[in-house]
């Protein structure tokens, strides 16, 4: 076997680092999710709205079980596409957590919002803090996925 120069050393290491890189950039959440959070959104800013609470609790529970169903396997960044699974360790253990506890406060946020537009006697108060929220959800969930793959460049993984 071979002796590597140090030269070949370092252009091998500079491969590994590369690909490296690539795997991490794969590391995200669809977009689909976010535009179809954001739809859910909206849509249960609206039904609230009409002030029919059952239809509301109805369609809330409706919302929440279908991304209960989606959620596990798309909030964790490994799969941006389907030609590609990123590794768990590489993706970082802690991505779902981050995904997961944004939503946590962007309902709070959302309830906030509402709070403060029904003081203010809105006609729908809860559609307008739904507008926000669906805004954060497009604008804000590719912004935390982007520090999540920074922060695998730093470390070794994006939690």
């Amino acid at each position: 076997m071979d002796e590597l120069t140090p030269e070949q050393a370092r252009a091998a290491l500079d491969t590994v680092e590369r690909s490296r890189r690539k795997v991490i950039d794969e590391i995200d959440v669809p977009r689909w999710y976010w535009a179809g959070l954001a739809t859910g959104w909206l849509a249960l800013g609206v039904i609230a709205d009409l002030h029919h609470p059952l239809v509301t609790t109805l369609v809330t529970l409706a919302f929440g079980a279908a991304h209960s169903s989606i959620a596990p396997r798309v909030v964790n960044g490994r799969h941006r596409n389907s030609q590609m699974s990123v590794h768990a360790d590489i993706a970082g253990p802690r991505l779902a957590v981050w995904v997961l506890g944004s939503l946590v406060a962007l309902v709070g946020v959302t309830i906030a919002a509402a709070l403060i537009l029904n003081a203010d006697d809105a006609r729908h108060p809860v559609t307008g803090a739904a507008v926000l929220a669906a805004v954060m959800l497009v604008l804000g969930g590719p912004l935390l996925l982007a520090a999540a793959r920074r922060r695998a460049v730093r470390t070794g993984a994006a939690s």
